[in-house]
Formats: C-alpha cells, structure tokens, sequence
C-alpha cells in the first residue's frame, strides 16, 4: 500500500514519503513528481519475485537529498528529469558533490539520450525511459545496477588494498636495504681485523678462536643475501589475495 502526505487520496500521512514494506528489501528512493509513474513502479516492483523492495517517495530534488543524507540505508535512487525546483541532472550533480555513493538510475520520459548521457558523466549508472518500463524491466535494471556497483566497490577495494600492500613492500625494501648496509660495513671491518690477526697469532687456540669467527661472519653473510633477495612480488600478491571478497569468505 501506498502512503504519502502529499496526495491524501492514497491514504494516511507518512512523513511525505510513499513507503512499500516488504521483508528484507532493497530499498528504493524515487524522486518524482509524477504519482503515477510512482504506482506504476509499485505495480512492476511488486511483480517481480525474485526481489523484494521498499519504495520512499519524495516529489522534488531538496526533498529528496534531505532524505538521501538522513538514511543511509537506501540502496539505489530513480531519478526523473523533470521536477519542481530543480532538474534531475542538478539533483545527481549535488548528490555527488556531497560525496553520496548511492546508485542512481536516471529516468527519461522523451527518450532524450543526450540528457540520459549527461546523466551517466555527472554520476548516474543508468537510464531507463519511463515508457520503456514494462513487466522486469524496472526490478531487472535496479538489481542489475546494484551488482554493478557491489562490484565496482569490490574492484576499488582490492585496487585500494594492492596500493597498500605495494607501499608496504616498498617500505620494506628500503629497511632491508639499510639492515644489509648497516650489517655489511661493520662485517667488513670485521674480517680485515680477523684476517690481520690470522697472520699474527701463533698458537693453535687463537687460530681456531679466529677461524671459528670467520665462519660465523660467513654464516651471518649468507643469511644478509637472503634477506636481501626476498622476493616481495610474492608477498605483495599474496597479501592482495587474502583481501579479496572470495579470501574474506574463507575466513
């Protein structure tokens, strides 16, 4: 059933908002002034089987960016080009300018693809016109629209992630760089003592003393070489595979 302040006919006062309660919807934002395209979305929404939505109706664009900033819980917008104050295209602008991410399906009722294009450049993710929504078409193109997004909002996460794990690496390289500069000088110095000293002492002990010395300098070396050649390719790919959304499942 739908409710809304503004058309009494339809029924009771719900705060200026035209509400379809379903449980575990996708809720739905439609900023429209046209009562019937509003019904007829009802009509096609309530159809569809495989979804279940919540529609919120608001009747010009202030409304309905009041109403975008206070819930956060909608999840896609339909968006008219024709409204009271302010055109659909300023609306999107403005939604965007305010850093909401929610997706936005621009509707058209002339089929002026050049309006539905500069919607899509200003922040839409699609277009429907108005006279083309018939059966699944609208419920089809919403769920549609929000795959999309959930995956672009994974692809941007991962792509966040590897940058991350990237400048990690490199961080780390640097440090390895230096622990092996650091470990080497006073190595060096090391061994030229010890091999001047080999030269000089006599007795059987000391010598062993200083070759025992050597091999634990040749040990540390080896370990310095390794430490050096670590392969952080692998590391950074395997840090970017445990943030992945099929590696988050796992968990």
């Amino acid at each position: 059933m739908l409710y809304c302040s503004t058309f009494p006919l339809l029924g009771p006062i719900c705060h200026q908002s035209c509400i379809l309660v379903k449980s575990e919807p996708i809720n739905i934002l439609i900023i429209d002034d046209d009562i019937s395209y509003v019904k007829s979305a009802q009509h096609h929404l309530r159809k569809f089987q495989a979804k279940k939505f919540t529609i919120i109706w608001k009747e010009d664009g202030p409304k309905g960016l009041e109403e975008l900033q206070k819930n956060r819980n909608i999840n896609v917008v339909l968006m008219d080009q024709v409204l009271p104050t302010m055109t659909g295209l300023e609306v999107i602008r403005q939604i965007r300018e305010k850093e909401i991410s929610v997706p936005i399906i621009f509707l058209t009722s002339d089929k002026d693809y050049k309006v539905a294009v500069e919607a899509i450049k200003s922040g839409a993710e699609d277009y429907l016109a108005k006279d083309e929504i018939v059966q699944s078409m609208l419920p089809r193109t919403i769920v549609g629209v929000l795959e999309r997004s959930m995956l672009k909002t994974q692809i941007a996460e991962v792509e966040k992630q590897k940058l991350m794990t990237q400048k990690r690496a490199e961080a780390v390289r640097e440090l390895v760089v230096t622990v092996c500069h650091e470990f080497n000088n006073p190595l060096a110095a090391i061994k030229i003592s010890a091999d001047i000293l080999s030269r000089q002492v006599t007795s059987s002990k000391d010598k062993n003393h200083l070759a025992n010395i050597d091999m634990h300098i040749q040990e540390i070396e080896t370990e310095i070489i390794k430490l050096r050649d670590i392969q952080f390719e692998g590391l950074e790919q395997f840090s970017v595979d445990r943030n992945t959304p099929e590696a988050s499942k796992g968990t």
